[in-house]
């Protein structure tokens, strides 16, 4: 007598040596990972890096999907919309997943809605000033502004940005009264800056980078808990004599949510080597990245940790979406 399972799949639909055979290990196929901010700008740079080591890792072409509009939500909400089979990534940053919920509701649930993989690049901010600005420290900033309240200003990428949020943190945590000046991306208030025209930012790394080196603004403190290794020079906020405060430039790899747990792990495993790799660091490192990977659970509780200090953030503020 033929085995049960023969007899019904005969029954289903006739004899196939291969109905059995299992299905092909992952990937079998080139995998997406949609970026949903313009090609060229530095979570580009960080993305096409990534996918380029991720696609030797795998095996299979991992193609950068350009998803640009609406501050990040259309890229964003067609992530968190596609099939959760390991072919779908997603590209996170802090202005899709935690500024951007908090300025106002997103279609999508920025925890529920992603599978966290890994963080693949997590970079401070530096504030900077114009040299005509009578201050080399953070403690001198703070006096400085105390004395002058409501005269220093400070650029921004724009209302809500996170160069603006971490200025509406620092006023908070030092007590001092600054000015917003917001711009229509980091690049025109970097000219301005450089021009005199605004005292100070609190700019991404990347962005202002090559003008430090070149000694045209002067750096005052680094955002992050520790220095930059990129300029080691710089001491952080609390070193120079301001509060503890401390905020990241990052991004991070993620999945729709219910992908399987083994697709998940193993991507998540090939990013910890990349980021190890000597290779990777210095082409991150050449952009002005600083890279950098986690585990899935500790991306989690990063993303979830982020939404709280920016939701505050944007209350003490009054920020609103312009």
């Amino acid at each position: 007598m033929r085995p049960v399972a023969v007899i019904l799949a005969i029954a289903a639909g006739g004899w196939c040596p291969g109905a059995f055979a299992q299905a092909p290990a992952y990937p079998a196929k080139p995998v997406r990972l949609i970026v949903p901010w313009p090609a060229g700008g530095g979570a580009d740079v960080i993305a096409r890096t990534t996918a380029a080591k991720l696609a030797e890792a795998l095996g299979q072409n991992v193609i950068v999907d350009n998803r640009a509009g609406a501050a990040g939500i259309i890229g964003t909400e067609a992530a968190a919309r596609a099939a959760p089979d390991g072919y779908t990534l997603y590209q996170g940053t802090a202005a899709t997943l935690t500024i951007g919920p908090a300025l106002r509701p997103p279609p999508y649930d920025p925890v529920k809605d992603f599978a966290p993989i890994s963080m693949l690049n997590a970079g401070t901010l530096v504030v900077i000033t114009h040299p005509s600005l009578p201050v080399k420290s953070i403690r001198d900033l703070v006096q400085l502004a105390k004395a002058r309240p409501g005269t220093i200003n400070f650029a921004s990428s724009g209302t809500g940005s996170l160069s603006h949020l971490v200025g509406e943190m620092f006023k908070s945590d030092a007590g001092v009264n600054l000015s917003h000046v917001p711009y229509k991306g980091a690049a025109p208030a970097m000219i301005e800056l450089l021009a005199g025209h605004v005292d100070m930012m609190f700019s991404e790394f990347i962005t202002s980078f090559p003008h430090m080196k070149a000694g045209k603004l002067r750096a005052l403190a680094v955002t992050a808990g520790k220095r930059s290794p990129l300029m080691p020079e710089i001491p952080t906020i609390r070193e120079s004599g301001g509060p503890d405060l401390q905020a990241i430039s990052w991004s991070a790899l993620f999945a729709p949510a219910g992908t399987p747990p083994a697709i998940v792990q193993r991507l998540n495993a090939e990013i910890v080597k990349i980021a190890a790799s000597a290779d990777f660091q210095e082409r991150m490192r050449a952009s002005g990245g600083t890279p950098a990977s986690s585990t899935p659970e500790e991306l989690a509780k990063h993303i979830r940790g982020e939404i709280v200090r920016y939701a505050r953030a944007v209350k003490e503020s009054g920020t609103k979406v312009e």
